[in-house]
Parts: structure tokens; C-alpha cells; sequence
């Protein structure tokens, strides 16, 4: 029968602690060779795919990168090139000398290192392996291998430990070859030693001795390397209790083959929302977030709540970041395809950069043009199917494509006439809310969109009338500063109500516009704040106030 493993609380398993390396207790001998490290040579067979996320990362955060082996007992028995000589023996005490007739046969598990070594490097690694490799001044698996430093013998019971872990549920269940062994045996690095103490006392008592953060990530890869998952959660609650800084924050986005599991998703969650909060005015630390290594530039520009000018800069933003850290354009086009494209809400970028978007050499042709088509249909939709499809895409992914950021400058949807004449509609919707937050002198601009080749912007106010009684609401039409170019336009406001669910006409006019000058109403609809404001206000349709501009060139 499989172990439960099911999610629980730490403190509702059953303590053994007085069973931990006792004789009396326990049923088998754990043999730990603890061995010093060297430098495996890559396999030429390794998929790069996950591995090229950045090397980046281990300069910003001055730690080693470690990710799980394939520590499948079944897997590594099962090839006779890969068992170490260590006489399993039968006897109470684990005799070295003892039985020598019989097969010797071990769990060796593989050294863990971001490069996995081929059959070919283990079966030298392990060739030479016998009783008189771990005696000896200068003994050596091989020539390149490893030096055997110690080796520490602890008595366990195998159904606690089967019990926690299916490692070694396998282990005791599959990886022992006759049913009278009684002796397994387990390589690990030196730097590794700790943890694993730590990790096996754990599963007897429920407990740590540490709650030092490096030594807790240090288990918390070891209890991943051997499948305890209520201790990665134990490990993840006591680290998610520890102050964190960015640095921690980069290291626990970075734990190879623990990011996906369940158990320490909460862990790698707060840290996403700690870096999503330290960088949520990206204004302010442009130099610090384009050093970011990749998970953490995906955590902060994932964020709904990012405080930026428009999703024009994050898209600038992300270019930027890949051509530093990925400056051959293969490994750009990948990373930004596979990844960071997903942290872009092409939907919320203006069509000019959707436009520059199509022809960029950075993106792959046929993905670009697929987001830039699917965010010009998202535009053309009707607001209510907006949200709809914002809804739905939040119920099933973390990366929300069509949920609006607290941009600085307001989206707008803008219809574009070429004939007769050169005209403009443009639409601005603002939530209830963000009118709230104008008060009492607050104002907020939309994206720019063009006209005759200017650019031009919306903004709506929170101002005192004319005769400084009261304060109202407030739109202006303005041209964004570039050069002396000046020509007369025609432009109109507009608004919908309740009353008729249409677009009403509430100011019309001509001005001659020349570089950063702009025009409007102070009280668009003739109302105190406060009536415009008010829970029976017309103006305000689900929430949402809905107002128009017509722009036309004048002939």
C-alpha cells in the first residue's frame, strides 16, 4: 500500500522521535558516504530548454543552483554499472566483512549538480567502486571522481520513512533485491550532510532543530530530492515567516524542481507578491528591475497592480531587458516567445506600438502576429465581453492578458476616418472609483492617439467651477508638445446616461491648437461633485462612466 501523502498539519502526525537511530527501533541500516564534490562534465544529451532561463541569476544572488535528480531507486540498481561493492550484510551491526558469497548491491544516488552525468560518465564513476575506495589517504572512485570523506551508519525504520517519503517507499518496496537486506546506502556531498540529518530526524519527530533561513532552504532541497513533502510545507511556513528581502525572494522564485510543487507554492507566492510590491512604481527602479534575473522581471510585470505610464512602456521594458541579458537574437526570440511574451498585455498597448510590435525581429513573425490580431479583436469588443474575457482568463492562469493595470495613462479605443476629412473618435471609460480618487483636485490623462500626424490626449478633472462654488467634473482636449505646428480643429464631447444609454452631446467647439495647449470644460455636466458622484447619478452605467471625443481636422 502507497504511503498517504496527502496535505496536513505538521503537528497531527504521530511524533517518533525517541525511535530516530535506535536499535531497538528500527529494522534496517541507512549507510550515508559522504563525499567531496567535483565537477561533472556536461551531457551532451541535456535538454537546454529549462536550463536557459539565466545564468544571470546566480550572479545576483551569490548562490548555487541545484535542481532534483533522477533518484528513482528502481532506475539505479537496475543498472549493473551503477552499484557500489559495499557488501550488504544481514547481521545486527552492518559487518563489512560479513557474507562476502553474497550479491553487494546499494542505493547510490547521484551527485546533485545542474549537469546530470550520461551511463557512460557513471559507469566510470562507479567502476571502480569497493570497501578499500572508502579507506585510504588518497582513495578515489575514479580518477576525476569524488574522494570518500566519511561514512556515518544510522539505524531507521523503514515504515516511518516509507511512510513520508516515496522515495523511500520505493526504496524499501522495489530497490532492495533480496528480502533479507537489511543495508542501504546513499552518496551525498558534504554541503549536503546537515540537511539530511535534519530531513531524517524531521521524519521521525515533526520537527526542526534550525530555523536559520540558509539551513531551512537547505532541507527544504533536500525533503524535495527525497519526496517529504510535509516537510518542504514545514520548511515553506518557516521561511515565509522570516523577513524577506529581495535576495531571498530571487533565491525561493529559483529552487529547481521545487517551483511546481504544491507544497511549497505558497512560498514561491508571497515571494512574487514581495517583489510585485517592492517594484510597484517600475518608474522609480527602471536601472534595479532590468538587472532582474528572469523569474523575478516575469513576477513583477505580472502584477495587476503595477504602477506604470502606459503597457507601451512594459512592452519597451521587456525588449530592453532580453537584449541585455540574451544578446545573441536566437536565444532572444526564444526566451521572449516562450516566456516573457506572456507578461505583455498586447491588448492595452496603443496601435502604433501594436504596429511597431508586427515588424520587430525580436518577436517570432507568426506568434507576434497571432497576440497583435487577438488584442485588435479585444479592442473592437463591446466593454461588458471585455470584462467577460478578463473573468474567464483569470479563472484559469496567472498571466491576465486582458485585466487592466493602473496604467497613468488611460487606455482608449480610437476609430479612425480618412474621408471626407480627417476625424477621430475617441472613447474613454472611467471606473466610479478612479472619478472618486480625483477628488479634490486630482486629474487623469489617456494614452495619446494622433491626428494628422500629433498627438493628442484626454484628460479629466476634479476642478472648482468658474465662479469658485463648488467643485465639478472636468474634461480636456490637449496636444502634446512637438514643435511649432499649429492647425484648427473640431472637436466635440460627449457622454452616456441612463435616461437614453447613449452617447449625449455635452460641449462642442474649434480651437486652433499649437504644442502644449489643450481645451475643454470645467463642468461638463452642469453639476455640483457631489450630484455627479451620487449613488443615483446617471452618468454612471454598471459603474463605469463612458465618455466620447470627436475630433475632426477644419477645413
Amino acid at each position: 500500500m502507497a504511503p498517504d501523502l496527502s496535505p496536513g498539519r505538521v503537528k497531527d502526525s504521530p511524533d517518533f522521535g525517541f525511535a530516530f537511530n535506535e536499535k531497538n527501533f528500527s529494522d534496517r541500516l541507512l549507510r550515508i558516504e559522504i563525499v567531496a564534490g567535483f565537477s561533472a562534465a556536461k551531457n551532451d544529451d541535456d535538454d537546454d530548454d529549462e536550463d536557459d532561463e539565466l545564468d544571470e541569476f546566480d550572479e545576483m544572488g551569490g548562490h548555487r543552483k541545484r535542481r532534483r535528480e533522477d533518484v528513482n531507486p528502481q532506475n539505479v540498481i537496475g543498472h549493473e554499472e551503477q552499484i557500489l561493492n559495499c557488501n550488504i550484510s544481514d547481521t545486527e551491526d552492518g559487518d563489512m566483512g560479513a557474507n562476502q558469497g553474497k550479491d553487494d548491491v546499494a542505493m547510490v544516488e547521484k551527485l546533485p549538480s545542474c549537469n546530470s552525468l550520461n551511463s557512460s560518465q557513471l559507469g566510470k564513476l562507479y567502476a571502480s567502486g569497493g570497501d578499500e575506495s572508502i579507506h585510504g589517504k588518497d582513495a578515489r572512485w575514479s580518477r576525476e571522481g569524488p574522494i570518500v570523506l566519511r561514512v556515518n551508519t544510522i539505524h531507521i525504520s523503514s515504515p516511518i520513512l516509507a511512510a513520508k517519503s516515496p522515495f523511500f517507499y520505493k526504496l524499501f518496496s522495489e530497490g532492495m533485491r533480496e528480502p533479507d537486506e537489511r543495508q542501504v546506502t546513499l552518496r551525498i556531498q558534504a554541503s549536503e550532510e546537515a540537511a539530511l540529518m535534519e530531513l531524517l530526524n524531521y521524519m521521525y519527530s515533526n520537527t526542526l532543530s534550525t530555523t536559520e533561513p540558509s539551513a531551512l532552504l537547505d532541507i527544504l532541497m533536500a525533503a524535495d530530492k527525497y519526496e517529504v513533502a510535509s516537510c518542504m510545507r514545514y520548511c515553506s511556513l518557516l521561511l515565509r515567516n522570516v523577513p524577506m528581502t529581495c535576495e531571498s525572494a530571487l533565491l525561493y522564485l529559483d529552487l529547481p524542481g521545487v517551483l511546481a510543487t504544491d507544497a511549497v507554492e505558497s512560498l514561491t507566492e508571497a515571494a512574487k507578491r514581495f517583489l510585485a510590491l517592492r517594484y510597484k512604481d517600475i518608474s522609480k527602479f527602471t536601472e534595479e528591475v532590468l538587472k532582474l534575473p528572469l523569474a523575478g522581471i516575469e513576477a513583477v510585470l505580472s502584477s495587476d497592480d503595477l504602477q506604470v505610464a502606459s503597457e507601451d512602456v512594459v512592452y519597451d521594458l521587456v525588449l530592453k531587458w532580453a537584449k541585455i541579458h540574451y544578446p545573441k537574437l536566437e536565444e532572444r526570440r526564444k526566451i521572449l516567445g516562450q516566456r516573457l511574451s506572456r507578461v505583455i498585455r498586447f491588448p492595452y498597448m496603443t496601435c502604433r506600438k501594436l504596429k511597431k510590435a508586427l515588424t520587430c525581429s525580436d518577436f517570432n513573425a507568426e506568434m507576434v502576429s497571432k497576440v497583435v490580431l487577438e488584442a485588435l479583436f479585444f479592442k473592437a469588443e463591446a466593454p461588458y465581453r471585455q470584462r467577460l474575457y478578463a473573468a474567464e482568463e483569470d479563472s484559469v492562469t496567472s498571466y491576465h492578458r486582458f485585466v487592466e493595470r493602473a496604467y497613468k495613462y488611460r487606455p482608449v479605443k480610437v476609430i479612425e476616418f480618412e474621408v471626407p476629412r480627417q476625424q477621430r473618435v475617441v472613447y474613454l471609460d472611467l471606473k466610479r472609483e478612479e472619478c472618486a480618487s480625483l477628488f479634490p483636485s486630482g486629474r487623469v490623462y489617456s494614452q495619446a492617439f494622433h491626428l494628422a500626424g500629433q498627438g493628442f490626449f484626454l484628460s479629466a478633472h476634479c476642478n472648482m467651477d468658474q465662479q469658485s462654488s463648488f467643485h465639478c467634473f472636468g474634461l480636456f482636449l490637449g496636444m502634446q508638445e512637438k514643435g511649432s505646428v499649429s492647425f484648427a480643429v473640431n472637436y466635440e464631447f460627449s457622454a452616456r446616461s441612463k435616461q437614453t444609454e447613449g452617447y449625449q452631446t455635452k460641449y462642442s467647439g474649434n480651437y486652433t491648437f499649437t504644442g502644449g495647449k489643450a481645451v475643454g470644460y470645467r463642468n461638463l455636466f452642469a453639476v455640483p461633485w457631489t450630484s455627479f458622484m451620487a449613488d443615483d447619478s446617471v452618468y454612471f452605467i454598471n459603474g463605469v462612466l463612458h465618455l466620447r471625443a470627436q475630433l475632426t481636422i477644419k477645413k
